[in-house]
């Protein structure tokens, strides 16, 4: 499940905008002669001050570009921040518009010839609905070279329907993580584990200790069941390589294959061991009706010792513990979930986010849509905080919490085996339906791995 809970050079930039140009100049363009702005480059050596890093994008005096997306406020004002002094130095105004009826409007506006110039899209599956809908336009030239450069091949991937490129990278979500207490495990004289042995090597120790290593909880009201869906996909990830999990994704291997069958039985190893698990809350079927916001609580206290949750965890050790520290030697912190093998997969992050396309082919659109791509834009909405980029144009000092950069450290990793959540690109009925139901049975009934699978395979779409 989602966590929203949830260039190569000037030449290039100007090259993909010049293209627009030259397309809407030929009638390809989609937009009315009112709202199309008259675009000239700025003269060279006339450029104002301030506004050199935006030269290559030209100037649309009067032009507005509207984005739509399900991002609200406050996070509405730090996008306005970022993209502010682009604004001023290339004359578009781009009219933010959030939604949180995004997903059900979206389709609606673009079958009623009333689209947005831009969307920013939450997950793939949505926008290949969209591109069969005949909705979005194929990204210009500028953003294929920003997203070559700056991002790991795997998110270009997720941009692609039927070999065309739609959408670059927005924000991203780092879901590898364990949480744990620096303070505790220094006490227990663990160290940070840095391979999947040594992980269990340290919950085998912390277990001897009296201390149930492993703390978790999946219920989360009519979506209960999803944190057991991340458990599974960063197993299968590291345990069979990126290829089976894409072909996992599109059911070319099923949930009763050997492969998944393995991986949910290192998982029943793991978060199904009662010597594990559920410290603070109970035996192992108590991970089925603990909230997952509740699961890391235990940590703070020392009756378990980790937690497997995303980076949008940190949200939430306030209310645990009023002032609770965040920090390599805080309260609380988190670590990497180590590869199992690095020979199947280097490297392995599983994590989300939101995607920007177009659905007008109009100069001043092009400019924007690249600007979004850019290492510029995304260093400049990553110093407002509270936001991570996969882009790897940011520089890593430019985060500030701690783990937002280490966050960003995985996801810009170009040689790191990279995947967007599975459940979220299944069909719906499979992968926020059947998995979900199967997988909390499996905890709460302890019903068979067999049975799991067996059942989620029958619920998915025929077609």
């Amino acid at each position: 499940m989602s966590a929203t809970m949830r260039r190569r050079g000037a030449a290039l930039l100007v090259g993909g905008v010049a293209a627009s140009m030259l397309l809407a100049a030929c009638g390809g363009s989609s937009s009315s002669s009112e709202s199309t702005a008259a675009a000239s480059a700025s003269p060279a050596g006339s450029v104002a001050a301030g506004c050199e890093a935006y030269a290559s994008y030209g100037t649309f005096d009067g032009a507005k570009v509207s984005v739509f997306t399900s991002i609200l406020p406050p996070e509405q004002q730090k996008f306005e921040d970022a993209w502010k002094q682009f604004e001023s130095c290339t004359g578009i105004d781009i009219v933010y518009e959030g939604s949180d009826q995004f997903e059900a409007q979206l389709p609606t506006r673009i079958a009623g010839g009333n689209a947005p110039d831009i969307a920013f899209i939450p997950q793939p599956g949505l926008l290949a609905k969209l591109v069969q809908a005949g909705g979005p336009v194929a990204a210009p030239e500028g953003v294929v070279a920003n997203v070559d450069k700056y991002w790991n091949s795997a998110w270009k991937g997720y941009g692609t329907v039927d070999g065309t490129f739609y959408a670059a990278p927005l924000g991203s979500n780092m879901k590898s993580f364990v949480w744990y207490s620096p303070k505790k495990f220094a006490e227990w004289g663990i160290t940070v584990p840095t391979t999947w042995d040594e992980m269990f090597a340290a919950s085998d120790k912390i277990a001897k200790a009296g201390v149930k290593p492993w703390c978790g909880g999946i219920e989360s009201g009519g979506a209960t069941g999803w944190p057991a869906t991340d458990w599974l996909e960063q197993i299968v990830l590291r345990q069979s390589g990126g290829d089976v999990y894409d072909k996992w994704v599109n059911h070319e291997i099923t949930f009763q294959s050997p492969e998944i069958t393995k991986a949910m039985d290192t998982l029943a190893a793991w978060m199904k061991n009662p010597d594990y698990v559920n410290g603070g809350f109970g035996d192992v079927k108590t991970i089925a009706t603990t909230a997952f916001q509740d699961a890391g609580g235990p940590i703070l206290k020392g009756d378990c010792a980790m937690l497997q949750q995303a980076s949008f965890y940190a949200n939430f050790w306030e209310n645990f513990k009023p002032g609770t520290t965040i920090a390599e030697d805080g309260d609380v912190f988190a670590f990497y979930l180590p590869a199992i093998d690095d020979a199947v997969a280097p490297n392995p992050v599983v994590g989300g986010g939101e995607f920007v396309t177009a659905f007008a082919d109009r100069p001043e659109v092009a400019a924007a849509q690249t600007f979004l791509s850019s290492a510029e834009f995304a260093t400049a909405k990553v110093a407002l905080g509270t936001w991570v980029s996969a882009n790897s144009g940011v520089p890593l000092d430019t985060y500030a919490n701690p783990i937002d950069k280490l966050s960003a450290q995985y996801l810009t990793d170009p040689n790191g085996t990279f995947r967007f959540d599975a459940s979220d690109l299944m069909p719906a009925a499979v992968g926020a339906g059947a998995e979900w139901k199967e997988l909390t049975a499996w905890f709460a009934e302890d019903k068979s791995t067999a049975d799991v699978l067996a059942a989620i395979d029958a619920a998915w779409p025929a077609s």
